[in-house]
């Protein structure tokens, strides 16, 4: 049983226990708790936050848990009365809404499934080759409760940061992105909610609604979301082996007049591909005869597997004319919940990302910001990044090896970054059905049809080799998937 669900299976038990309780009993010890109910330490103090926040109990340090005395005005104090005794409540009449949602051009979620898909938590007994961050033991967990404490004791750590980040944050990402002496200085960086926040801001900013932009396709998801919440045209360029093809970027941009190309140059989501030395030159020549901007989304810079070759710099790194909006986070290589990222640009572009973001959010949680400065200027930073780099090499080792034995015409090429295989399926393939039916075998994958912005070419399954706990799963949830592959097609 995975936590959550210890969790609240354990609060569901407590709350029948409490409701037997006279007001200001004393609960039994988190020790007793966790020997009775067979659970962490850390199930039982979640539990008890749990019940202290609908107000069932009190916890007094150093005295013990104890059930909350009711009051009677229902305002400030507490009901005494469980949500268990709660009277159901009459349905509402939600159907008015089908009129004022509709009164405009349409449906606006049309883009975000492949995002739920990919941010819901599959039930336990469900191996996930479809997640999109890094399991929690991959999480550099200690480093970062580390940082987050150091952080709270920062002078200042609650005040209100500036509106484009803390300087000394906006430096450090200059320099991760440039290098040290190169094209970006603080300046030209805006601290971020994350890389899809970053994605947002950047695309709501350069590209007017109504107007073409031009996507790698396939591509990941979230951009298309992004692109089509902000009215924008989405046009698709192919990629190959080495990443967009410019012969077509060219193309698309002499037919359609648009202003921005949106990339990933690098362990390219869902390919691998990595853009070429000839293909990055020519890329920003192209973007730069346009007159438009790449905005280049170097999520995976982080994702670099100990046996790959030197990287090639971040095309805002050879960029002095501010041609590229370059977007990098930490959050991929930490943890979901650090969403620090940035954006950099130069001149009037800057400004108008800047203009975007203190619309829509003002500013990201300072705490956050001092957390990502003590975390990365922590000597076991580095470890951590060859740590991960490590353990992701082994787990696209234990995949490809079992792709190999279990299902040998499926796998493509790949490069050893990132943390997903592209998987090209025979044509004719429902790779919707094959979805369902492995995740009916147990195992969670992605079908291929959400990366592309128009029809695409072959049927495709993506798959994700970083959110299993362990390489015996994913070998194990590739023989449910050839099962499933099996089934299907008998």
């Amino acid at each position: 049983m995975n936590e959550r669900s210890s969790v609240t299976d354990l609060a569901d038990s407590l709350r029948r226990e409490v409701e037997r309780y006279p007001e200001g009993r004393k609960l039994p010890s988190s020790r007793a708790l966790t020997e009775r109910h067979q659970v962490s330490p850390v199930t039982v103090s979640r539990a008890i936050a749990v019940l202290a926040a609908e107000g069932l109990v009190v916890s007094r340090p150093g005295a013990g848990v104890f059930r909350a005395a009711a009051f009677a005005d229902g305002g400030a104090g507490f009901t005494g009365r469980s949500p268990l005794a709660a009277p159901a409540a009459r349905p509402g009449d939600l159907s008015w809404q089908e009129v004022a949602l509709s009164a405009d051009a349409g449906p606006r979620d049309q883009g975000a499934g492949p995002l739920f898909a990919t941010l819901n938590v599959p039930p336990p007994d469900v191996i996930d080759l479809n997640g999109g961050y890094p399991h929690a033991a991959l999480q550099p967990e200690r480093l970062l409760a580390a940082a987050l404490t150091r952080a709270g004791r920062r002078p200042g750590a609650w005040d209100r940061p500036p509106v484009d980040g803390l300087t000394e944050l906006r430096a450090w990402f200059a320099r991760d992105i440039g290098g040290n002496g190169g094209p970006l200085g603080a300046g030209d960086v805006l601290v971020t909610a994350g890389g899809q926040s970053g994605l947002t801001i950047a695309l709501r900013s350069l590209v007017a609604p109504g107007a073409p932009v031009l996507v790698e396709s396939p591509t990941y998801p979230g951009i298309l979301a992004v692109a089509r919440a902000a009215g924008a045209r989405v046009v698709p360029v192919p990629v190959d082996e080495d990443g967009v093809r410019t012969d077509l970027l060219a193309a698309a941009f002499d037919a359609t007049r648009a202003r921005a190309f949106v990339c990933q140059p690098l362990f390219q989501n869902p390919t691998g591909a990595v853009l070429s030395p000839e293909r990055r030159a020519e890329v920003l020549r192209i973007a730069r005869t346009a007159g438009a901007f790449v905005v280049e989304d170097d999520f995976a810079r982080r994702l670099v597997h100990t046996d790959a070759p030197a990287l090639p710099r971040p095309l805002a790194a050879d960029d002095p004319d501010g041609v590229v909006v370059h977007l990098r986070s930490l959050t991929k290589a930490t943890s979901p919940n650090l969403r620090v990222g940035a954006l950099t640009a130069r001149g009037p572009a800057l400004r108008r990302l800047r203009a975007t973001q203190v619309v829509d959010s003002f500013f990201v949680p300072r705490p956050l910001q001092e957390a990502a400065l003590e975390l990365v200027a922590d000597p076991g930073w580095a470890r951590h990044l060859r740590t991960l780099g490590a353990e992701l090499r082994d787990r696209r080792t234990t995949a490809v090896a079992a792709l190999r034995r279990e299902l040998p015409g499926l796998l493509g090429p790949h490069r050893p970054g990132g943390y997903h295989l592209w998987l090209r399926l025979p044509d004719g393939t429902d790779e919707a059905a094959l979805a369902a039916a492995a995740l009916r075998s147990g195992v969670l994958i992605t079908s291929g049809r959400p990366y592309y912005a128009a029809e695409p070419p072959a049927p495709h399954l993506r798959l994700s080799y970083a959110a299993v706990d362990s390489a015996a799963r994913i070998a194990e949830g590739v023989h449910r998937l050839r099962r499933a592959y099996e089934g299907l097609a008998g």
